[in-house]
């Protein structure tokens, strides 16, 4: 590819990785009720890359999918069903993004996102799954884990922050491990987020230009770019000893964020049977008015200044 090609695609993704900024401020905003006249209202908000998904139909999707999962929570909660989903995938392969249009529109107290920091002086002394087991479901609950147990498979191995004998255990544990979770009930669903070469490449670009998005490069992501053959081998290794029948892998194509969002979503429900619950229809009680009730005045030096 030339130098100018390579400028062209550059800025074309630039300009995409922007307009995905703004979509997920629509998504927050945008009022289910409304959705339909707002999108039929809209013209397309800037140009469609040719083979990517259509922006008005991705978020009609994204809304329908997020309207069942607050069916599939709803079911969650009502039978005390325990779910545990991993996201695993390299740096900037779209974990988060995929997690954030999960929780969107959910209760937190029934799906929560578990994204441990690295292990302190402590932690590293105790059973390496010890930190994730108190991060476990009670019924009725979800938990999404962002990065997982599988950190030993990955970083850990590739920087050299675990010995190749704690390396073995960790392969001879993480199956048993997870059957003793399915045996007590926990739905184990575990997702592998995976992306070029090119596509991470031009992600890390992307954040290295966008002050609002510089956060999210770390020492370690600069690092892992470097090892990308590294992290590839124990990718590899890791799946081929950890898909077990029980507790299988699934790859999401993370190329085309909106895609993988989707896919992913849809994957997830298809995975836990799941109906709609009868709620008792909601009455907004009347409210009392006591006539001894003198609402006191708040200082004017309280209020934060009106500048919009």
């Amino acid at each position: 590819m030339t130098p100018d090609a390579k400028n062209r695609t550059l800025a074309q993704r630039a300009e995409e990785d922007l307009l995905d900024s703004f979509d997920e401020e629509l998504e927050m905003e945008l009022d289910d009720d409304r959705l339909d006249e707002l999108l039929l209202e809209a013209p397309p908000q800037g140009p469609t890359a040719p083979g990517s998904l259509d922006r008005r139909f991705y978020f009609t999707e994204l809304f329908r999918l997020q309207r069942e999962l607050v069916q599939l929570q709803d079911w969650v909660q009502a039978h005390k069903l325990k779910v545990v989903v991993l996201f695993e995938g390299r740096d900037a392969a779209g974990k988060g993004g995929a997690i954030k249009r999960i929780t969107q529109r959910l209760n937190p107290r029934v799906c929560r996102v578990a994204a441990l920091p690295a292990p302190n002086e402590r932690e590293r002394t105790q059973w390496y799954f010890q930190r994730y087991v108190s991060h476990l479901p009670a019924g009725g609950e979800m938990v999404l884990f962002d990065r997982s147990w599988y950190n030993r498979a990955g970083v850990e191995r590739v920087m050299g922050f675990c010995t190749d004998e704690e390396y073995e255990e960790f392969f001879r544990t993480v199956p048993e491990f997870e059957k003793m979770l399915i045996r007590s009930g926990i739905i184990l669903v575990k997702y592998w987020f995976s992306i070029t070469d090119d596509e991470q490449h031009l992600r890390f670009t992307m954040r290295i230009r966008d002050p609002l998005k510089q956060w999210k490069l770390s020492p370690m992501d600069l690092e892992s770019r470097r090892r990308w053959e590294a992290y590839t081998k124990a990718k590899e290794i890791m799946l081929e000893r950890t898909h077990t029948p029980e507790a299988p892998w699934w790859i999401v194509d993370g190329v085309d964020k909106k895609r993988a969002r989707l896919n992913c979503i849809r994957h997830l429900l298809d995975q836990i049977p799941y109906g709609e619950v009868e709620h008792p229809p909601v009455i907004l009680p009347k409210r009392e008015h006591n006539p001894d009730y003198i609402r006191h005045p708040v200082p004017a030096s309280m209020y934060v200044p009106a500048v919009y």
